[in-house]
């Protein structure tokens, strides 16, 4: 009775990420379809990994959270896109305070790091101060929030948008290795 699925809930709903992000796009997704070599692959942090877990675990027990993904496969970008795919509506986020919080200021990599121990959460306006409070002494930064239309909309680092599209393209173009 306490699951929660990754699907978007509610327009007006507030993203965070919780969960450090890190210069880590070595075996990603994002290096093998432009084919790169090299860089540092994602390490799980043992010693911050068991608060984030924490601190989501009882974000969801309190009924916090209505919606939560991962980001390890494809990072922020995929995230959210499926959170949009599955829940019918749209994302407002915005990379400057994620890059504040990490010191990174290439939008790629604060797009497609697949950084262990992140999560992209939904939470109601109602519920952001306990939200908040609760994710004291763990890496958290509001991103953005949930929107009525069908928009995956991604502010980069210095304001301009790097992402504006209709989430149905994106979905249709996601689906289409599938299309057989």
């Amino acid at each position: 009775h306490q699951a929660v699925t990754m699907d978007l809930k509610e327009a007006g709903n507030r993203l965070y990420l919780v969960g450090a992000t890190k210069d880590e796009l070595g075996g990603s997704h994002f290096s093998l379809v432009n084919d790169l070599a090299g860089g540092d692959v994602p390490r799980v942090d043992l010693t911050t990994a068991p608060p984030i877990f924490e601190v989501v675990h009882t974000a969801i027990s309190r009924g916090l959270v209505r919606s939560c993904h991962d980001l390890s496969e494809g990072g922020l970008a995929t995230a959210a896109a499926e959170m949009a795919f599955a829940g019918g509506l749209g994302v407002d986020i915005n990379l400057k305070p994620m890059s504040q919080a990490s010191g990174i200021d290439d939008d790629a990599i604060l797009l497609f790091s697949e950084s262990n121990t992140r999560f992209l959460i939904e939470v109601p306006e109602v519920h952001t101060g306990d939200f908040e409070a609760l994710c004291d002494g763990v890496p958290m930064v509001p991103l953005g929030q949930v929107t009525a239309d069908d928009h995956i909309r991604i502010q980069g680092t210095n304001g301009t948008p790097v992402i504006d599209t209709p989430w149905p393209a994106l979905k249709q173009a996601w689906q289409q290795t599938l299309d057989w």
